[in-house]
């Protein structure tokens, strides 16, 4: 079984992207990993050689800014990646540049891998996820953030990064997928608030064509709110060894009062909140994946 993993990058040092972290939490169980670096105006390019692994693969990619519908440049970039990908590879791990696994579950997810090979009827796996928010110590509990997507996909032709790089379709329809227990960590909206203004901003011009909104919207008197999380939970785990200096390192002060973010909930949400706590099950989920079993 060979594996690869692959991501797209661009101005992460500007942007504060934890692409490091990302690469290397996934390397020990990949025998190649291609980055996709785009036209960065930092030095980015030189953050991702300083990785110094035989098993780094570099393209030079440049970003299309005029797609700007959806995010849907992320989702290029990705296919960009993919391609360059060996012929030979059988799975591919996708993640993205605020993501990070945890060491506990390598062995977990190679297992999960080689049992899969052989099955054809699986074409994928499907993770869960913990969306950190605010700080290192609380999670994003809400029907606002997926709770899994695809991150290990089989190296077919055919397959391609779906609307703005969240999940994959093979030739144009959803992936039969296992569904694995290991977490994907995703630290995008762990930053001071400074950070998190400087992230919509720059992130919005890929969603938007209106540039005048973006700079009227988020302009220096913008201050983020955190409290648009809904539902926050306390994090009783650890954190994965390589991201654990950028914890260490975390310098702002996060504050929120949990009995106001729940009033933000209108009925509909309470219910099904309720609903999910009570049984596990989220109801009208939206599912960019089929989940099949084991054969």
């Amino acid at each position: 079984m060979k594996v690869a993993g692959f991501t797209f990058i661009r101005n992460a040092v500007q942007n504060d992207y934890s692409i490091v972290e990302a690469i290397t939490s996934i390397l020990p169980i990949c025998d190649e990993f291609v980055v996709a670096h785009g036209n960065s105006t930092d030095t980015t390019l030189e953050l991702i050689k300083s990785i110094d692994s035989p098993k780094i693969k570099i393209i030079e990619t440049v970003w299309d800014d005029t797609v700007r519908e959806g995010g849907r440049t992320f989702a290029l970039e990705t296919d960009k990646a993919f391609k360059a990908i060996s012929p030979d590879v059988d799975w591919a791990f996708y993640i993205q540049g605020d993501e990070c696994v945890h060491e506990k579950y390598l062995d977990t997810i190679r297992k999960e891998m080689e049992l899969s090979l052989k099955d054809p009827n699986i074409e994928g796996l499907l993770f869960n996820y913990t969306h950190f928010y605010g700080s290192y110590d609380f999670y994003a509990h809400s029907r606002r953030w997926y709770r899994r997507e695809i991150r290990i996909i089989r190296n077919l032709p055919g397959m391609e990064s779906y609307k703005d790089a969240q999940g994959f379709r093979f030739e144009g329809r959803k992936l039969k997928v296992k569904h694995i227990a290991p977490y994907i960590y995703h630290y995008g909206w762990v930053k001071a608030p400074s950070g998190l203004k400087t992230k919509v901003k720059n992130t919005g011009r890929f969603y938007s064509n209106d540039d005048e909104w973006i700079d009227t919207t988020y302009n220096e008197d913008y201050e983020f709110d955190y409290g648009n999380a809904e539902r926050l939970l306390k994090f009783k785990g650890t954190h994965p060894q390589v991201f654990q200096e950028r914890v260490n390192r975390s310098n702002w002060k996060f504050s929120f009062d949990p009995t106001k973010m729940g009033l933000k909930l209108n009925f509909r949400r309470r219910f099904l909140a309720l609903v999910e706590d009570l049984t596990g099950k989220r109801l009208f989920e939206y599912r960019n994946y089929v989940i099949v079993k084991r054969s």
